[in-house]
């Protein structure tokens, strides 16, 4: 099942931090970018956010599962979707414990 526009809009508001958060599709689903850092998927209408041990420890027990076949499991967020203020201190623990993205290589023009 596809993800619908309206539930990438409604978890893309749900997040109030200072980054600028975009979702962009990725392969027929979504990716999740803050200030350009890669964070989150979302998949099916699932929210799946990168695993990482702040986050682990904020969460508690997550559950964890692939967005998609033959990936990484991530941290599922379910039920936690509705709180803002939870999901906003996950997403700014994780975008601090992940590397900043790598400086894309400028193309040779011909």
């Amino acid at each position: 099942m596809p993800t619908d526009q309206s539930f990438v809009d409604y978890v893309v508001e749900q997040i109030q931090t200072p980054y600028e958060i975009i979702a962009k599709k990725m392969f027929g689903e979504y990716g999740v970018w803050a200030d350009g850092k890669f964070f989150a998927l979302i998949c099916d209408n699932k929210f799946f956010i990168k695993p990482t041990n702040s986050g682990k420890t904020f969460i508690g027990t997550p559950e964890e599962a692939p967005p998609y076949q033959g990936a990484k499991n991530y941290f599922l967020i379910d039920e936690k979707l509705e709180d803002k203020s939870w999901l906003t201190q996950l997403v700014k623990l994780t975008y601090e414990e992940l590397p900043a993205p790598k400086p894309k290589k400028k193309r040779k023009k011909h």
